[in-house]
C-alpha cells in the first residue's frame, strides 16, 4: 500500500493558482464582515459557537458559522470539536484599537471595493476609480469623512507603523540642525528621529484639520519644545530653513504634474546644501514579486498616484531641479531616497 504520509505534494496547476488568486477577493470581505461585527473583541472574552454571537450580532447563525469556519482556515480563529470558536493569532489583529481592524474595513469595505468594481475606467482612461464613484478626489472626499478619515488614517498607521523608527535606524540625521516632515501627519516619523537625535528640532508641516492631532501627538511623546508644528498645503508653499526636509509617503499619492509642484516648492524653501529626502517603497525593476506593485494599483484607482522605481524616481527629480545622491534601504519595506538641490 502506498506511504500516503511520505507522497510528494504534487505540484499545483496555473489553473488552481488563478483560483486561489480569485478566490483571496472573497476572504478580504469576509475580514471586512469580523471587523464590522466585532468578533474578534467577542470571541477575546472566551470560545463561543456560532449560534452565540450570532445572538450577539443579530446575524443568521448558520451563516456566520460559515464565515467563521472559513476564517479559521486563513487563521483568523480556530475552532474546537465542539464547534465553539476562539482567537487564532491573525485574529488579534482585528481587536478593537489594533489598526488591523481599521485596515479590514477600509481596504474590505466600500472605499476600496467600489473602486475595484471600476478597475476597467481606470485601466482605459488612467483615472482614478474613486473619483468616477464618489464625484471627488479621495482627500477631498475623506475631508467631508470624519468616521472614514480616521479608520483611513489608522490605517495608514498600520501599514506604515514600523518604519519611523527603521528609518531613524538606516538613515544617519546627525549633521541636521533642523529637519521638516512635510504632510508629516500626527508626527510619527518626527518624533522617532528626534529621538535618536537629541540635538536636533523639528518643524511639522500639514494641512490645519491634522493639527490639532499633531499637536496631541507630539505633546504626549514629550516634543513639544522642539517641533514646531505649523499648517498650510505644500501645493502652495514649505517652510524655508531647514536642513533636510522630509517627504515620506507624500510623492506616492498624486500625479506626476502635482508631485513636480510639492518638489518644486521643497526646491524653493532650500538652500544647495540642504536634503530632500523621499521615504517611499521603491518597486524593484521587471518581474521581481513586491507587495508595492499591488499597493501601486490602488493608487492607480484611488487617489491617482503611483509607486516607483529607483530610476523612475530618477528621472522624476531631474525634473523638479534634483539630482538621486543615492538610496539607503531600511529594515522596512521603504527606503531613504536622497535627493540634492542642483
Amino acid at each position: 500500500m502506498a506511504d500516503t504520509a511520505t507522497a510528494k505534494a504534487q505540484p499545483i496547476s496555473p489553473e488552481a493558482q488563478l483560483i486561489e488568486m480569485l478566490m483571496a477577493s472573497v476572504v478580504s470581505r469576509l475580514l471586512h464582515v469580523a471587523a464590522t461585527l466585532n468578533l474578534a473583541d467577542r470571541v477575546s472574552e472566551g470560545p463561543k459557537t456560532a449560534e452565540e454571537l450570532a445572538q450577539a450580532t443579530g446575524t443568521n447563525a448558520s451563516a456566520l458559522y460559515r464565515v467563521m469556519r472559513t476564517l479559521a482556515t486563513v487563521g483568523v480563529f480556530q475552532q474546537d470539536q465542539a464547534h465553539r470558536f476562539s482567537l487564532a493569532p491573525v485574529g488579534e489583529t482585528l481587536r478593537s484599537g489594533v489598526t488591523g481592524r481599521a485596515t479590514a474595513l477600509i481596504i474590505g469595505g466600500d472605499i476600496v471595493w467600489r473602486s475595484l468594481e471600476h478597475a476597467l475606467y481606470s485601466v482605459q482612461t488612467g483615472n482614478t476609480a474613486f473619483e468616477k464613484v464618489h464625484g471627488k478626489q479621495l482627500f477631498g472626499w475623506l475631508a467631508g469623512q470624519p468616521v472614514e478619515a480616521e479608520l483611513f488614517g489608522e490605517t495608514m498607521r498600520g501599514f506604515h507603523g514600523t518604519e519611523p523608527a527603521a528609518v531613524a535606524a538606516a538613515y544617519d540625521f546627525s549633521d541636521f540642525q533642523t529637519i521638516a516632515d512635510i504632510g508629516g501627519a500626527t508626527g510619527n516619523m518626527l518624533t522617532a528621529i528626534l529621538d535618536k537625535h537629541p540635538g536636533t528640532r523639528g518643524i511639522l508641516f500639514d494641512l490645519p484639520h491634522a493639527v490639532p492631532h499633531a499637536q496631541t501627538f507630539v505633546q504626549q511623546n514629550g516634543m513639544a519644545h522642539r517641533i514646531q508644528i505649523e499648517a498650510g498645503s505644500f501645493f502652495d508653499s514649505i517652510p524655508a530653513g531647514a536642513d533636510a526636509y522630509i517627504l515620506s509617503h507624500v510623492i506616492h499619492d498624486w500625479s506626476e504634474e502635482q508631485c513636480l509642484a510639492i518638489l518644486g516648492n521643497c526646491r524653493r524653501a532650500m538652500d544647495n546644501s540642504g536634503r530632500l529626502l523621499i521615504v517611499e517603497m521603491v518597486l524593484p525593476e521587471g518581474d521581481t514579486p513586491h507587495p508595492g506593485k499591488v499597493l501601486d494599483i490602488l493608487m492607480l484607482m484611488l487617489p491617482g498616484g503611483r509607486e516607483r522605481t529607483q530610476s523612475e524616481y530618477r528621472d522624476l527629480l531631474d525634473k523638479a531641479g534634483f539630482r538621486l545622491g543615492r538610496v539607503v534601504h531600511t529594515a522596512s519595506l521603504v527606503s531613504v531616497l536622497e535627493a540634492i538641490p542642483r
